[in-house]
């Protein structure tokens, strides 16, 4: 039998009883929409969750330490590493040996300190930090009232919002709510405050009397600490959680970068440093590195690694969110799958009560020349067709599933004054698995009316009223 005559037989046959294999369809489709609803909504997690940390500065970061630091001793990413005390230091050099991998955008330091501000003559004690002006556009940033800093070297400073109301007076009680974001930045946006910070200036003498050892050129490594002050003007007030990421966000304090980096202030680093004092070469506890691509994150890792730093990017800490989302895209299509697998009984079913209804028919084919074989195909053909209309409808109806669910999620957060989000996304692969997997369980479902309307004996079924 040639397969137009087939396929033209087969719909035939369809039209024949139009409601109960539209109900079949109907079935079909159901299944296939609740495997699509629950598939993308898994989908559209796991792209917010990957979004809000790519968008965040983190998802594309690696930040690098020194085996030298105490901190990182007896980690598992030292074995195989050379020794903590034969590792270089990361120092600016090493710095700009990291900038110029591969697949590295910028590398910058993790500039931070406690210092002193004065705003209305009152001194507060805070840290402070330095962003690069990079962070811009980065996601931390978008509540935040006021601007960005107008260049990398402008003297401004932008608040968190615990210090800009303990700078007014407005530090809630516990068990009170927290002064909005706007209402702290009104008045503070454009007044000026004043940083207090300490200058190490190194110098080199000859070893003494007094027991000063000298260093590897002979001569005694010593420095004085010189104060400073510097005028800022508040640009901006963050709702930013000082605790809620690692990175500079973690200060309650932020300026510019390359300011920072011009002012010489004191660092931990340079206190513990004896090394590298009369070379004036600044070091660091820790490097940021922005990579051009977060699949690029692991080669950038190694080679960083083999240079003889340590490394710690998000991706190495979610990991175990990359292996719950699985699992939930998992038993969302287990669940989704079920509707599918009670709607193949139903055209288990409708095939059966098919044959029964075309016994004589099966009969007049088999008597002019009809194989089992074409038998068989034509029963397919029918759970074929069922199949892939139900898979088109059902792909169809669940994108306007998760369409509602998208909508109804996102009036309920602009209820709440949060910005929307996309929580549902359907990928073109998820349409052609979806119809494709309706039509392989519809031809499953097919295998046993199929293969009963085959051993059907012609001369029975012609005598069948």
């Amino acid at each position: 039998m040639k397969a137009y005559d087939l396929a033209e037989l087969a719909v035939r046959n369809l039209r024949e009883s139009v409601l109960r294999n539209s109900l079949t369809t109907v079935g079909i489709s159901v299944g296939v929409a609740s495997l699509v609803a629950m598939l993308s909504l898994g989908i559209g997690l796991q792209q917010m969750a990957t979004r809000r940390l790519v968008r965040s500065g983190l998802f594309d970061t690696v930040v690098v330490t020194s085996r030298r630091d105490l901190r990182n001793f007896n980690r598992s990413d030292d074995a195989g590493g050379p020794d903590p005390a034969q590792s270089p230091v990361l120092d600016e050099p090493s710095r700009q040996k990291i900038e110029q991998l591969p697949n590295v955008v910028e590398a910058f330091p993790d500039l931070r300190f406690i210092t002193s501000f004065s705003y209305d003559d009152k001194p507060h004690l805070t840290m402070a930090a330095g962003v690069p002006f990079s962070y811009k556009s980065n996601d931390a940033f978008e509540g935040m009232q006021g601007s960005f800093f107008s260049s990398g070297m402008a003297p401004e400073v932008i608040l968190q919002k615990t210090f800009a109301a303990e700078l007014l007076g407005k530090t809630p009680k516990p068990g009170t709510e927290e002064t909005p974001v706007a209402e702290l930045a009104k008045p503070l946006v454009g007044k000026e405050m004043t940083m207090r910070y300490a200058e190490r200036i190194d110098s080199a003498t000859p070893a003494d009397a007094n027991g000063n050892m000298p260093n590897e050129s002979g001569e005694a490594a010593t420095y004085s600490i010189q104060s400073h002050e510097l005028k800022l003007r508040i640009v901006g007030v963050t709702d930013l959680d000082p605790d809620s990421m690692r990175g500079p966000v973690r200060a309650r304090v932020l300026l510019p970068l390359k300011l920072l980096e011009s002012l010489h202030v004191m660092q931990p680093t340079t206190m513990r440093d004896t090394t590298q004092a009369t070379s004036k070469i600044p070091t660091y506890a820790t490097i940021s590195v922005r990579v051009k691509d977060p699949g690029k994150i692991q080669l950038v890792e190694n080679a960083i690694k083999k240079m003889g730093f340590n490394t710690f990017s998000i991706l190495d800490a979610t990991r175990s969110v990359r292996r719950f989302f699985t699992v939930l895209d998992l038993f969302l299509g287990i669940f989704g799958s079920l509707a599918l697998a009670v709607a193949s009984i139903g055209i288990v079913n409708t095939l059966v009560m098919a044959i029964l209804e075309r016994r004589r028919e099966i009969g007049i084919m088999k008597a002019i020349g009809a194989s089992d074989v074409d038998v068989k195909k034509l029963f397919f053909a029918e759970a074929g067709v069922m199949g892939a209309l139900g898979g088109a409808l059902g792909v169809a109806l669940g994108w306007t599933i998760g369409r509602v669910i998208n909508l109804g999620t996102n009036v309920y957060l602009r209820s709440q004054d949060l910005a929307p989000e996309q929580i549902w996304f359907v990928p073109w692969w998820l349409v052609g698995s979806a119809i494709a997997f309706a039509i392989v369980v519809s031809l499953l479902s097919g295998l046993y009316p199929a293969a009963r309307a085959a051993r059907l004996d012609p001369v029975q079924a012609l005598r069948y009223e």
